[in-house]
């Protein structure tokens, strides 16, 4: 990448304090939505019940409503949707290809592919046990696509890295479903985990969830200044001190986690990793690490208010995935057909 199409990316970095302005912004949005989300349902609740139902130390209806369904189910999202926009931020980064998410990179199929064999063909039915099963294709997944992407000498080429991770997608997606259709509930939850749903999930999932998103997010964090400098291209970043290899092991690593943690608890929601790091490059500028941040909050919103959406659209309820799906697929086309493509 040349020092022209670096100052191609959009300048609204301003200053620490204007950050800080529209990251509390961004979370009171986030806030609001979960609000919202509680409120919303077969049951409306006003903000009032939903604080008498959090404290009020009497067993309710309202009360169970709340702390066994609504509550968990916003945190999942928020938890997910974070783990799915930094994923995304991360694949834009590393492949230098803004439209790549998670899901280009094959660790989406390789994820559900094991659970669908973890529920399927050993009978293993929680979270606590089958996320192993996830990260494990994940990490699989990632390996092997970064091992038949990785040249033999000379510079890696983020297009091979997507080539190789759209043919393993490919590659999983299929043997997946093969699977399904010799053991039809291993289908069952293979459907779940297609669409990406928030619906029905146990509370015991927000705790490992909560775990495996900070510990992604802490990753991410620690390779920001190494991502801005690989921006400039390899031999400026190996001028700068950068340890090339290290920093893609690391984001690699950060990625399947990430992916992985969300994917297991919630389904391979598309396009969620491809909006949230578009909408906060807007706002952020060209900083990796307050890209960031401002993901770590617009992936969360979006996936709340694609939940809500659900909720209110159709009678019958309509899975998050689903949502996100018809929201980000314009968004593609829009990007795809842009005067000018996004500079990473």
């Amino acid at each position: 990448m040349n020092t022209s199409e670096i100052t191609d990316r959009p300048q609204r970095a301003g200053s620490a304090g204007a950050h800080i302005a529209r990251l509390a912004f961004f979370a009171a949005l986030l806030v609001g939505l979960a609000v919202l989300s509680l409120a919303i349902g077969s049951r409306q609740m006003s903000v009032h019940s939903i604080v008498l139902a959090l404290w009020d130390p009497q067993e309710s209806i309202e009360k169970a409503l709340v702390l066994e369904s609504r509550l968990p189910r916003a945190l999942l999202a928020i938890l997910a949707g974070a783990a799915l926009g930094i994923a995304g931020l991360l694949s834009q980064s590393m492949t230098r290809n803004p439209l790549a998410e998670p899901g280009i990179l094959g660790v989406n199929a390789g994820a559900s592919l094991a659970i669908v064999i973890a529920v399927g063909f050993l009978g293993i039915q929680e979270y606590n046990h089958y996320i192993f099963f996830a990260f494990a294709g994940a990490l699989l997944t990632a390996a092997l696509v970064y091992l038949i992407g990785r040249p033999q000498r000379g510079a890696m080429d983020p297009s091979r890295l997507v080539l190789s991770g759209v043919a393993m997608g490919a590659i999983f997606s299929g043997l997946g479903t093969a699977l399904s259709l010799v053991r039809p509930e291993a289908f069952d939850q293979l459907r779940a985990w297609t669409v990406g749903d928030l619906q029905g999930r146990n509370s015991g999932i927000v705790v490992p969830l909560l775990v495996c998103t900070v510990i992604g997010i802490l990753i991410a964090a620690s390779s920001a200044r190494s991502l801005d400098a690989l921006a400039l291209g390899e031999d400026s970043a190996r001028g700068l001190g950068i340890d090339i290899r290290r920093t893609r092991v690391l984001v690699l690593v950060a990625i399947t986690l990430l992916a992985a943690a969300a994917t297991s608890a919630v389904g391979a929601i598309g396009f969620l990793g491809l909006m949230a790091p578009h909408a906060a490059r807007r706002v952020a500028g060209a900083s990796t690490g307050w890209i960031m941040a401002y993901t770590a909050l617009i992936a969360p919103s979006i996936l709340l208010l694609a939940d809500v959406l659900g909720r209110v659209l159709l009678p019958s309820e309509l899975p998050a995935g689903v949502v996100c799906a018809a929201i980000g697929a314009p968004l593609l086309v829009a990007i795809a057909r842009g005067r000018k493509p996004v500079a990473l």
